[in-house]
């Protein structure tokens, strides 16, 4: 019996243990063989010519990216998954497999800093207009729908300011006029929303973040509807995309821990958001799951929990001193690291800037901080984040 067969019916945590590799295929080791391969032999010279076996060369796959790409596939409920070596490069691969030269894109305007500068760069020169759209826009995307819209590109919640799409009628607009819709999933995994079982053909993951969970590998997955993979699939290998063998295998072993850690990251993350509402010099809290938050009951409906990510805006009335109030709270935090990133173990910080938006503006209140809170005591960054409002408030 396969793993994924082990396992189809069983809860979230005992899929994440075994789903990916069967131990029987390998001498009952319980973790997958981590396979560094470019040359894969071949029986005879037929077999070359006809490439009809498994495994064919470095590039298209081994048995360690296949225990990845499976155990995926075993949470996304995809028909395949591919293993890309970073996030950006996920979705990236899934813009070029689906668009043309002439075709027309709708992007939420609250998507992924680097997602906006491919699409503001690579995708022009190719010739491919690109829309930002209103996180929530919901049915009323239809108006931004042309003949040519081959793609709508979303990200629930969105970058930095966290807005919740109405994934279900977008989806639905979406395939009335023959358009696939992609989302990045990598706030919510799919053990908080899975995004094929409620219209999307393509989820993404920047793999780096809670997938791995330890700040310390770059990887991206794709996984896509049985109509959607092979568009994929073929671009992936025209373009030698390719995860290394010891990155896959340390995302997977990350992948086994996904659903304890982030228990632990949504249940720390809520706590301190919701001590924060109402806080003196936090002007607003940017969290879903907070019944104060405007998106907060489609997020109720469509979601099974939160993660560790979310924002708090300070409250400076004066625009010229917001840089420098952002700033004082960063510096004077001393469990918090200043870095990119997040999903990981450590808890971070950073200033968003959102300068680039078109739709969705920044809040007029004061600068954004984004908070990444990671796996330490709830108490200690709490007192850290107090440092950092006293910090802001006194400079």
């Amino acid at each position: 019996m396969s793993s994924s067969t082990k396992t189809s019916q069983t809860g979230t945590n005992t899929r994440l243990a075994h789903s990916g590799f069967d131990p029987k295929s390998f001498h009952g080791f319980i973790n997958p063989p981590v396979v560094h391969a470019s040359t894969v032999l071949f029986p005879d010279a037929a077999t070359i010519e006809s490439r009809n076996q498994k495994y064919t060369y470095g590039t298209h796959g081994t048995p360690t990216t296949d225990a990845l790409a499976a155990a995926v596939d075993a949470l996304e409920g995809s028909a395949g998954t591919l293993i890309l070596p970073s996030g950006l490069a996920a979705v990236t691969l899934t813009f070029l497999a689906v668009l043309s030269a002439g075709d027309h894109v709708l992007v939420v305007d609250s998507v992924y800093g680097p997602t906006r500068r491919f699409c503001d760069t690579l995708l022009g020169r190719y010739g491919i207009k690109v829309t930002y759209f209103d996180p929530l826009i919901g049915a009323d995307i239809e108006r931004l729908m042309r003949p040519n819209t081959k793609l709508v590109f979303t990200e629930s919640p969105g970058s930095n300011t966290f807005e919740i799409q109405d994934i279900p009628a977008i989806a639905k607009v979406a395939h009335a006029h023959a358009a696939l819709v992609a989302i990045d999933n990598t706030w919510a995994t799919p053990l908080f929303f899975k995004p094929l079982d409620h219209g999307v053909d393509i989820s993404i993951h920047a793999a780096t973040k809670y997938f791995a969970g330890h700040s310390d590998v770059l990887m991206g997955t794709v996984s896509a509807s049985k109509a959607a993979h092979p568009a994929l699939l073929a671009t992936y290998t025209a373009l030698g995309f390719c995860a290394s063998p010891d990155d896959s295998y340390t995302t997977l072993r990350g992948l086994r821990t996904l659903g304890v850690r982030l228990e632990r990251h949504q249940h720390s993350a809520l706590t301190i958001a919701q001590a924060l509402e109402g806080r003196p010099g936090v002007a607003g809290v940017l969290h879903p799951a907070l019944e104060s938050f405007p998106g907060h009951q489609l997020w109720k409906r469509d979601f099974e929990g939160a993660s560790g990510l979310f924002s708090i805006v300070l409250d400076v009335a004066d625009e010229t001193r917001r840089r420098a109030k952002a700033h004082a709270f960063l510096d004077a935090l001393e469990i918090f690291g200043l870095g990119y990133s997040w999903g990981g173990y450590d808890s971070l910080a950073v200033h968003a800037h959102l300068s680039d938006r078109t739709v969705a503006l920044a809040p007029a209140q004061g600068p954004v901080i984004r908070l990444q809170i990671g796996l330490e005591d709830v108490a200690d960054l709490m007192a850290d984040i107090e440092r950092g409002l006293s910090a802001a408030q006194s400079a």
